[in-house]
């Protein structure tokens, strides 16, 4: 049985997709040719009509609209960086903000049946206060002092002690690489680093778990300063902080590099670093942040000048795309743990023993089935039904 759709609408869900003629044309078992008439004439065989939404990620009833649809992100999008055009999100990226919008309106509702009161610290500040002094404030309620990063001996150590501090103070943090629990649909961090949705009861932030480590720690400070401003949005900031389109992105941007190396503790500790073949890997070390974050505050506090920083960052993007593309690997439960978010698990399985919330929709919210989400409950210290 063929059909007839509309071709505008059909070259819509290719280029969202970001495939090109040859790639989905590939993909559909299909020539190009093929490909160029369907998306000529609108006529195609409802089978490949619907193997085309399934690998376009497109919802199958959209292909049948007399235009293509809006697909704006639902929140403020601040990954302009100058004059440069905006960039049209991915399926991926919207997939993700639409999850976890879902996650945050059940769990804003979970927390005022249970009577917990707002956060008071959510929107507290304003684009006029100091950097400083809301980084500081910042640490104050993590109960962080300055030194804290050397708690941990690895990045991933320091990522995870500040993950669980700040998912103590009342937000949703997810870190993930893919679509949910779709392996093969990894995530872009050249698409977005992260994004911050706020609210007063169940704030909540996503990392980009496909950037590398150290990037990662950067982003959940940068996106948990957009939770104190209460201004949410997707996240895309240049690592070497020049100065962007947003306000609110180099403000966010300010407290997350004071938070995470305060410029007069790096002031201090630069002579001892100058000593080192590479004083950036020293001082990155010692922070738990990548290296060209740390080049880029002994700019900031004019302990470099702006050639040798050039001239690192030239030297460094290579190695940068290199490492933060590597697949990672590691616990199936250690990555449902950050895919679902610890805070965010455990209400859910609460809810589903209390009898309050329905199997199907725990499952539906967590991306866990069946026994595996009995075992995920397990892990969380629920025993079995």
């Amino acid at each position: 049985m063929n059909v007839t759709l509309q071709p505008e609408v059909l070259r819509w869900a290719r280029q969202r997709s970001g495939l090109d003629e040859a790639a989905l044309a590939k993909k559909l078992g299909v020539n190009a040719e093929q490909l160029a008439r369907w998306e000529s004439d609108g006529e195609l065989s409802f089978k490949k009509a619907a193997l085309l939404a399934q690998k376009t990620h497109t919802p199958f009833g959209q292909l049948f609209l007399k235009e293509p649809p809006d697909d704006d992100l639902p929140i403020r999008d601040f990954r302009t960086v100058g004059d440069a055009p905006m960039l049209r999100p991915s399926p991926d990226l919207l997939e993700s903000v639409f999850l976890m919008q879902r996650r945050q309106s059940w769990m804003r509702e979970f927390l005022i049946e249970e009577g917990e009161p707002p956060l008071d610290w959510v929107g507290s500040a304003s684009l006029d206060d100091n950097a400083v002094s809301v980084a500081q404030l910042m640490r104050q309620a993590l109960g962080r002092n300055e030194a804290w990063a050397s708690e941990a001996s690895t990045w991933t150590e320091s990522l995870t002690l500040l993950r669980k501090k700040i998912e103590a103070i009342g937000v949703l943090v997810v870190i993930n690489g893919i679509v949910g629990n779709n392996t093969h649909r990894k995530l872009d961090p050249d698409e977005f680093r992260g994004f911050a949705l706020t609210d007063e009861y169940a704030p909540l932030v996503f990392i980009n778990g496909a950037d590398f480590k150290a990037a990662q720690m950067f982003t959940l400070l940068h996106e948990l300063a957009h939770l104190w401003l209460g201004q949410g949005g997707v996240s895309n900031f240049d690592e070497t902080l020049e100065p962007v389109a947003s306000d609110v992105e180099r403000w966010c941007n300010l407290v997350a590099a004071e938070f995470l190396v305060p410029a007069h503790e790096l002031r201090a500790l630069w002579p001892r670093a100058e000593t080192f073949e590479e004083p950036y890997q020293f001082v990155a070390r010692r922070f738990k942040v990548s290296s060209i974050v740390a080049a880029r505050r002994a700019l900031d506090v004019g302990l470099i000048s702006k050639r040798s920083f050039l001239r690192f960052y030239q030297a460094y993007q290579e190695d940068d795309r290199r490492i933060r593309r590597r697949s990672a690997g590691g616990d199936f439960w250690a990555t449902q743990n950050l895919r679902v978010g610890q805070r965010f698990g455990y209400a859910v399985v609460r809810a589903t023993r209390e009898g309050r919330l329905p199997y199907r929709e725990a499952y539906s919210l967590t991306g866990l089935q069946g026994k595996t989400f009995e075992s995920f409950a397990e892990k969380l210290g629920f025993r079995p039904r």
